[in-house]
């Protein structure tokens, strides 16, 4: 943290989420953009500096950066780079030393200043009262530059109270699996609100698709995924009665890969 800063961060009345929850991002994707998430937060952010001047710099500042990070290689760019944010903490400083009262009108430039060192999640937690969740959500997801990624679904558990982590995975599920059905597809959205997506239900949900049901045994498989005792019970005799024994045990004892076998049995 640049000198000065550790007081005012302490004395910022934060809300929403930490820093530690911003963090995982990061660590969800090893293909984390950074030009993408510093640019996407100097975008936000900056309109919040009260200051014209400020702002300015701030705008000249982010610029700079932003340009060294999608040419990473340039020394020249990276000196420009590190001599900008230097010159902008500096009048974010002495700006905050002559302010009187606790309000400084520096906060967004504070928040800037760690976005621009490289500091998102820093950043994140202190612009979120200034800026709003969402636009910071749809920032850092962008970033994660996932091949075959839903990013809408991703925001959309985030913004439901789901942690990075289950976003993410659910949103490769949704990616790689754009061709299932939109009744699987459902479930998984379904699953990953609920946090219930995991591997074993992904497994089952591919075996339905590559099962090829009709729309009545697409609703059956529904019913049996959601865990319809009465239907289950049934569906598990039938698979007895056709020498199936081990897959009627398997879906009584709440195996969801049996699910395909079931559905498939039911007659159309």
């Amino acid at each position: 943290m640049f000198p000065g800063m550790a007081m005012a961060a302490q004395s910022a009345q934060y809300r929403g989420h930490s820093t530690e929850w911003w963090t995982q991002f990061q660590e969800v994707s090893e293909r984390f953009d950074a030009a993408s998430i510093t640019e996407a937060m100097a975008d936000v952010i900056i309109p919040k500096i009260p200051s014209p001047l400020l702002r300015r710099e701030a705008e000249i500042a982010a610029e700079v950066v932003v340009l060294h990070l999608n040419k990473p290689l340039s020394e020249e760019l990276k000196v420009r780079a590190m001599r900008a944010i230097h010159r902008l903490v500096a009048t974010v400083e002495r700006l905050t030393e002559r302010a009187t009262g606790d309000e400084t009108g520096t906060e967004a430039a504070y928040a800037l200043c760690h976005a621009l060192d490289g500091r998102w999640a820093d950043a994140a937690a202190e612009a979120e009262p200034l800026v709003g969740t969402q636009v910071l959500l749809k920032a850092f997801v962008k970033a994660l530059r996932l091949e075959r990624f839903d990013n809408a679904l991703a925001v959309r558990l985030l913004r439901a109270g789901q942690s990075p982590q289950t976003a993410v995975q659910a949103g490769l599920v949704v990616g790689k699996y754009s061709w299932w059905p939109t009744w699987l597809l459902k479930i998984v959205t379904e699953r990953a609100l609920a946090g219930t997506l995991d591997d074993d239900t992904i497994t089952a949900l591919d075996q339905c698709a590559y099962a090829e049901l009709s729309p009545a045994q697409s609703k059956m498989a529904r019913r049996l995924l959601n865990g319809d005792e009465t239907l289950i019970d049934g569906a598990a005799f039938r698979l007895e009665t056709m020498g199936e024994p081990r897959a009627a045990a398997k879906l009584r004892e709440g195996d969801l890969t049996a699910v395909a076998l079931a559905a498939r049995l039911i007659p159309l």
